[in-house]
């Protein structure tokens, strides 16, 4: 009788938690619904250091996302797309293989990569899973508060839940930025915190692994990122290994 009846104290436990997590999800999702900020509105990227090679960049992801194939998109700034750079090694053994598409662009901010996913080639892909890390772009001076920028963040989860709603979504927490702790970097701080209220015990996931970054009194060293913002190699190994086994579970390997 004991073990019945804690059997149905688990079964009704995790029906509320999950309730729970649902009811968060559908109240944050709903949070952004007609707000009309930067951080929310999509524009096309028109700074000019980046007009050269940033459409033809987009055209360029456009047309491996149509040759379909694809289990894994990475979604984000110039962190993510030094991949491509410093990180190339790491991503050819952690990502290469499965099939990843890096859909990060330097210079983006949340504005920009909700015009990206609006004009992306998503028709003949059916991802696993998409890793999502932006927003630090938009911390810079007063451009967009915390909250703006978490309502960004949101609505680009939400965006690509409704585009692909059986796809996992690991949401990462801004990374760390400047050589010791400063008030952009609480910022970013909070937006994360702040935008991790869509997980849903389910389909999106939270991880802030900025920790890894760090020494103990919270200084970032140029030894994990040189410029105090994008990692190195070392950085992007840091990196993969930080956030492998989620990956390897929500991919459902």
């Amino acid at each position: 009788m004991r073990r019945r009846l804690t059997a149905i104290i688990v079964v009704l436990t995790t029906g509320i938690i999950f309730s729970g997590c649902a009811s968060q999800q559908e109240i944050a999702f709903k949070s952004v619904e007609g707000k009309t900020h930067s951080a929310v509105t999509p524009v096309q990227q028109t700074a000019e250091w980046a007009v050269s090679w940033w459409k033809p960049r987009h055209e360029v992801v456009n047309k491996r996302l149509k040759e379909g194939n694809v289990d894994l998109l990475w979604i984000g700034d110039s962190i993510t797309h030094g991949w491509e750079n410093d990180g190339k090694e790491v991503w050819d053994t952690y990502y290469a293989p499965r099939n990843a598409v890096n859909m990060g662009f330097g210079g983006d901010r949340t504005q920009h990569v909700l015009w990206r996913l609006n004009h992306s080639n998503f028709e003949n892909i059916t991802p696993k899973l998409a890793i999502v890390m932006i927003g630090t772009n938009n911390s810079n001076n007063e451009d967009n508060t915390a909250e703006e920028i978490a309502d960004g963040i949101i609505t680009i989860c939400r965006r690509l839940h409704t585009q692909f709603p059986k796809m996992k979504i690991l949401l990462l927490a801004i990374f760390p930025r400047n050589p010791e702790p400063s008030a952009q970097r609480e910022k970013n701080a909070k937006a994360s915190l702040l935008a991790s209220r869509i997980t849903d015990c389910k389909t999106i996931h939270y991880m802030d692994i900025n920790q890894k970054f760090l020494t103990d009194d919270g200084t970032l060293t140029k030894d994990i990122m040189p410029d105090f913002l994008h990692p190195n190699k070392t950085g992007y190994k840091i990196w993969a290994e930080a956030i492998e086994s989620k990956v390897a579970e929500l991919m459902g390997e």
